[in-house]
């Protein structure tokens, strides 16, 4: 079985460096070219033949890196943050006229995406939820991916249930503002930004008598890169773009 050609986007930050180093590691994948900042994407990916780009930028350039390695004949693992919906849609409907697989993934620590699981499924029977998540100085969008996406798999399950969270509270005053955080799809969410962490969320339900806790910590960027090495392995044989780890893990 041959190995599959991989060019890793990004490759001299941070994320990029540990999935050069799992793409070394694997003896089934051959890293082929790196790339960054000011580097000739498109060109890159046509003179190194990579089948599969992993991509970990910046959200000001997903769409358009993204754009170029669908364009390019090859397969986009893309783990930079700040999409759209209507970026994930537009994407998605390029890669199925394509037919072409790749995923975008707001998380990779398979740890992560049980813990979605987990809160999508909790919040069948504890509809009042909030998401504090917590990252490292350096990140620039807020909420993460990865507390969007998990609001999401929650919000599913609460219209299934055709429940509304935080139905009897009380109107509340900030005496400073933002202090109750933001809300998306009506669920409260909180983000937090200090230098130390690297990428935890916890999500809280709360219940008459009771509280359910459901926390993951990454504490080192390695956590992220069976969940890369797996994508990367899994997007060639795909017809389309899936959004989320969870959506392709048990393909």
């Amino acid at each position: 079985m041959s190995e599959i050609r991989v060019l890793v986007n990004g490759a001299k930050g941070r994320m990029g460096s540990e999935s050069v180093q799992a793409v070394r590691e694997a003896a089934d994948l051959e890293l082929v070219a790196q790339t960054d900042l000011g580097d000739d994407l498109a060109a890159t990916i046509a003179s190194s033949g990579a089948q599969v780009v992993v991509d970990f930028t910046v959200p000001a350039s997903a769409v358009e890196n993204a754009t170029t390695i669908l364009d390019s004949d090859a397969c986009p693992v893309v783990g930079t943050t700040g999409f759209t919906s209507a970026d994930i849609e537009g994407l998605q409907a390029k890669a199925t006229g394509l037919g072409r697989g790749g995923l975008i993934a707001p998380n990779f620590a398979l740890g992560a995406v049980l813990l979605m699981k987990f809160a999508q499924q909790a919040a069948k029977f504890l509809p009042d939820v909030e998401v504090i998540e917590l990252h490292h100085d350096q990140k620039v969008d807020a909420p993460s991916g990865t507390a969007l996406k998990t609001i999401e798999l929650i919000r599913e399950s609460l219209d299934q249930q055709a429940q509304a969270p935080g139905k009897d509270r009380p109107k509340e005053t900030e005496t400073v503002a933002g202090a109750r955080g933001g809300e998306y799809l009506g669920i409260p969410v909180h983000s937090v930004r200090l230098p130390g962490y690297v990428a935890h969320e916890e999500v809280l339900f709360g219940g008459p008598g009771q509280i359910l806790s459901l926390r993951h910590d990454s504490i080192s960027r390695s956590s992220f890169m069976p969940g890369v090495v797996l994508a990367i392995r899994k997007v060639g044989s795909l017809d389309r773009l899936y959004y989320g780890l969870d959506q392709i893990i048990n393909l």
